[in-house]
């Protein structure tokens, strides 16, 4: 196995969550080795950040790998979808905003987030079911807060269900 350039690496990386459910990080590291490309799971996983791919849940009940890619207004009507369709609740504390969301969509969401470009947020992490958000003060977060129930609320008033 040999060493391949990043760009290639990364282009192999998106044909492959493209064409198939990976579930895993090591499914995917697995996969690359397959077709002969010496990586790392930390390699993949800084690639998986750098290409905006995130786990989502199939209809099945289990999660993949899919890029989200972050242009165009049907995209960002997307983006707010997969926010809006993954929260159970939001609360904040000072500077801090915490999400939580269904099981395995806090990533997909805080790439969502990410890609709003809101102002008040200075970063996101992500975990299963929770994301953490700074903001720069407890003003920002409350600023926030009310950003984010009011897109949170999106697919409830576009179903009609309340």
């Amino acid at each position: 196995m040999k060493k391949v350039p990043k760009r290639q690496r990364q282009s192999r990386i998106l044909q492959i969550v493209a064409e198939r459910n990976i579930e895993t990080q090591s499914d995917l590291v697995d996969a690359l080795r397959v077709i002969g490309m010496d990586v790392t799971q930390a390699t993949v996983s800084r690639d998986i950040k750098e290409l905006g791919i995130v786990k989502v849940m199939t209809a099945q009940g289990t999660q993949k790998y899919v890029a989200l890619t972050h242009s165009g207004e049907a995209t960002s009507g997307r983006m707010k979808r997969v926010f809006a369709d993954a929260v159970v609740s939001i609360n904040r504390s000072d500077s801090l905003v915490v999400i939580k969301t269904l099981p395995g969509m806090a990533q997909g969401a805080a790439s969502a987030l990410d890609s709003m470009y809101l102002e008040e947020i200075l970063g996101t992490l992500a975990g299963d079911d929770t994301i953490f958000i700074a903001t720069a003060n407890a003003d920002a977060s409350a600023k926030l807060l009310q950003k984010l129930n009011s897109l949170a609320k999106l697919s409830v008033k576009e179903d009609g269900l309340f």
